[in-house]
């Protein structure tokens, strides 16, 4: 199956921001788009593969009480 094309809108949207976030994505071309005509399009599994590439995982601490005073 094709991946879905989204517009700049539905990007901004996914990725909670506004559409000068998504479109300076696409002109620093930090995101993969198609051109279609002169519309930009940015396909589903491009901004899914911008968040996995931009998840920072959360670091383990150890519990409180296997700390050693100081």
């Amino acid at each position: 199956m094709a991946d879905r094309l989204l517009t700049v809108q539905q990007v901004a949207e996914r990725l909670g921001t506004g559409v000068r976030f998504a479109r300076r994505l696409i002109e620093e071309r930090r995101i993969t788009f198609v051109k279609v005509g002169r519309h930009v399009r940015i396909p589903e599994s491009a901004v899914e593969a911008y968040v996995t590439a931009h998840t920072v995982e959360p670091i383990v601490l150890r519990p409180a009480s296997l700390r050693r005073a100081a």
